[in-house]
């Protein structure tokens, strides 16, 4: 199983940290963020990783090469613009190929223990969800019975966590360009097709400088 990463972002709110550095290379305990997560996976036993880029691209595939240092193998899918989440992923496709793979947004901070990702998909998605962090009290889906659908008053709504394994039939039908991810979860969830899990473990989605803050404090902890 392959696993890509999504770094294309711009980071606006962690200016002027990424004026000059793009925002996976930003670094928590002295240590650039995607670099957590590709170490991550390679101790999870994935061998393949695509990583999409577009602003200051080149100095993520400068830092992290070919992936032999860190005991894989990376492709890179650079983007002219940005495609945003889903034309990301459809643009890197064909380096994906036709099997499930697992998808991690580069500007979230995890312990989730990707192994438990490499396991055969039974629809179109698997969605990491986790519980409504302060800055998204509203949330995103529901999950029953690892069903996850549309938040509705019944069910308590969980926050997706950046982390998925997508099956490339959920881009059926897409063409080449800027567009969402969540429109083609929210179809798939209408035809029953996406399972989900929820993870009580550490997460941040990196968006601002207190949220930065707030993960050197839990490497601080860490060690």
């Amino acid at each position: 199983m392959k696993a890509m990463i999504l770094a294309a972002g711009k980071g606006e709110r962690l200016r002027p940290l990424t004026l000059h550095t793009p925002k996976p290379l930003v670094r928590a305990a002295g240590v650039p963020l995607i670099e957590y997560h590709v170490r991550a996976l390679a101790a999870a036993g994935f061998s393949e990783l695509v990583i999409n880029h577009a602003w200051l691209g080149q100095q993520i595939e400068d830092y992290l090469g070919d992936g032999a240092g860190f005991g894989l193998s990376i492709t890179y899918s650079a983007e002219g613009e940005p495609l945003e989440t889903g034309g990301g992923i459809f643009r890197a496709l064909p380096l994906l190929g036709d099997q499930p793979f697992v998808l991690v947004n580069g500007d979230i901070f995890t312990d989730y223990p990707f192994a438990q990702l490499r396991q055969p998909l039974a629809g179109l998605a698997h969605l990491v969800l986790v519980d409504n962090p302060p800055h998204h009290r509203i949330g995103d889906f529901a999950l029953c019975a690892e069903q996850v659908s549309e938040a509705h008053a019944e069910q308590p709504s969980l926050t997706y966590s950046g982390i998925a394994v997508l099956a490339p039939a959920l881009f059926a039908g897409c063409q080449p360009g800027a567009f969402k991810l969540a429109p083609l979860l929210r179809r798939a969830m209408g035809e029953g097709v996406v399972s989900g899990e929820r993870f009580a473990g550490r997460w941040v989605d990196v968006g601002t400088h207190e949220r930065l803050a707030e993960v050197e404090q839990l490497l601080a902890v860490g060690h």
